[in-house]
């Protein structure tokens, strides 16, 4: 069986690159193309046979800004029937995918309700699995085989799932540049933070680095996509755009061109903590280093001051760097920080994710005139706006991004004014 790069290269258009091409309203041959040179990936595992009711989703240059739902059980909080409801939300809101990032009960179990549920991508960071297997054990991660990883990351796929985040780029090198320049928060990311305790207690390099090799392999055998992990991304403004930080993103482009030069698809993940001010530098670093490969960020947040709020700082940032150049934004919550997401938390996370990816189109759509997915993505705005001036409350809330809450909050109906101003309201003036 053919990779979707085989047969890009191949000049085949499959019938992923199709629906994507649909979706997004852009020529099959660009889809095609973009995949070739790697800067486009398609979010599917080829053990799921191609179902309508499964999303293919395109991520990378030129496509829509996609958004990412983080959900997953901790060790203090584990109910099967509440991540399944998180799925459900994800998919009500208008996420593109998830990760299950579970760390608490059957792993396994969790993982593959979340796969049977979801008609969306599904992602995960495989050590998260081996750690928790490892705990129940009463071993820590640091005794971990190079054998155990690899059967962890094999396990997974099996399952089904689409993307797997594995930190190959936080080698000795990049871990002795962060020793000597000390961090405030130091390694915020939990899958870089055992895999650089385990390099420290075994004096040994990573083993996802040392044995990329294998790993692409692996990979290549279930056409799913390797999200390069960013270990060293920042925690907290004072960390932002540092020498590790930079040191490990210039390996992760040296790891994306050996994958897809072996016709493996990869995506490059991002901060993290960025003030407004560093995120276009940022995201033309990543261009730069990582030959234009589609970039996953995790915000960024614009503040380390708003626990509670951190979905508004990521939404901040979030827009910025779509308008930038990055492709994926993973939702923050208003959790984050602070505690494991309930359903609420899910739903606001997403919406704020997907008007910064909105936002970011718009401004796009007045900057980049030769995509017509930019150039359509004020329509729905200039609509509603319309419907807005007639009082048409039905229109309005058809084209609302979340018709739940349009609902929830209208307080007039017909061709009746709203409560803010009733009979005062502005749009009722004839002039």
């Amino acid at each position: 069986m053919l990779t979707q790069i085989e047969s890009a290269r191949k000049n085949i258009i499959t019938k992923e690159m199709r629906a994507v091409a649909k979706y997004e309203n852009v020529y099959a041959k660009y889809i095609r193309d973009g995949i070739a040179n790697g800067t486009i990936v398609i979010l599917k595992n080829n053990l799921k046979k191609f179902n309508p009711k499964f999303r293919i989703v395109g991520i990378g240059k030129g496509l829509k800004i996609k958004v990412n739902a983080n959900i997953g059980t901790s060790p203090l909080s584990v109910n099967l029937k509440y991540e399944k409801e998180k799925v459900l939300t994800s998919i009500k809101y208008g996420a593109d995918a998830v990760m299950d990032l579970s760390t608490g009960g059957n792993i396994q179990q969790i993982r593959k309700m979340v796969i049977e549920t979801s008609t969306l991508p599904i992602g995960t960071v495989p050590v998260y699995g081996l750690i928790c297997e490892l705990s129940r054990k009463g071993r820590k991660f640091t005794d971990a085989t190079k054998e155990q990883m690899f059967n962890e990351v094999e396990k997974q796929l099996a399952d089904g799932v689409d993307f797997v985040t594995i930190h190959c780029g936080l080698n000795l090198k990049a871990l002795n540049v962060l020793k000597k320049n000390k961090r405030l928060v130091g390694i915020v990311s939990r899958g870089g933070s055992f895999l650089a305790e385990w390099m420290s207690h075994n004096k040994k390099e990573n083993p996802f680095y040392e044995y990329y090799n294998d790993l692409v392999k692996l990979v290549k055998k279930y056409d799913a996509v390797i999200s390069l992990g960013d270990g060293l991304r920042p925690g907290c403004i004072a960390d932002n755009t540092d020498e590790a930080q930079i040191t490990e993103l210039k390996t992760l482009g040296e790891l994306q061109q050996y994958a897809i030069k072996r016709n493996v698809q990869t995506m490059i993940e991002g901060p993290g903590h960025v003030p407004i001010n560093n995120i276009e530098k940022n995201i033309k670093l990543q261009k730069k280093y990582c030959h234009n490969a589609p970039f996953y960020v995790l915000g960024p947040l614009t503040t380390d001051i708003a626990p509670g709020y951190d979905h508004i700082t990521s939404a901040i940032g979030g827009a910025l760097a779509g308008y930038f150049g990055a492709d994926f934004l993973c939702y923050v919550t208003p959790a984050e920080h602070l505690s494991l997401p309930n359903l609420e938390d899910v739903k606001n996370g997403i919406v704020a994710a997907r008007i910064a990816a909105h936002s970011a189109e718009i401004a796009k759509g007045s900057s980049r005139a030769e995509s017509r997915v930019y150039k359509d993505s004020s329509k729905i705005d200039y609509e509603l706006s319309k419907a807005r001036k007639n009082f048409d409350w039905k229109r309005q809330k058809e084209l609302s991004l979340d018709p739940y809450e349009f609902e929830r909050r209208v307080s007039a109906k017909s061709k009746d004014v709203c409560s803010m101003c009733g009979e005062f309201c502005a749009m009722k003036r004839r002039i």
